[in-house]
């Protein structure tokens, strides 16, 4: 599974690592991706996901199956 966030498409970012005398070396910047049961009310069960800590907090708000939705994934696969 790649580091990408399932439900946003939270994905690495290219960044510099500069260090004391200013060099910059090429890096990644990773999203803060957690692999999480959480569950699904509709499908009465718990489904497995790897989201950000940005989706988590949208996701008590909007919901699972309306994120669900919004991203275009099958929930009954996970």
């Amino acid at each position: 599974m790649s580091r990408k966030c399932m439900l946003t498409g939270k994905k690495a970012n290219n960044a510099f690592s500069i260090s004391h005398s200013h060099r910059r070396t090429k890096r990644l910047q990773h999203a803060n991706l957690q692999e999480k049961r959480i569950w699904w009310p509709e499908g009465n069960r718990f489904v497995k996901l790897k989201i950000s800590t940005k989706a988590l907090k949208t996701l008590q708000k909007k919901g699972l199956q309306k994120m669900a939705d919004e991203a275009g994934i099958n929930l009954n696969k996970y």
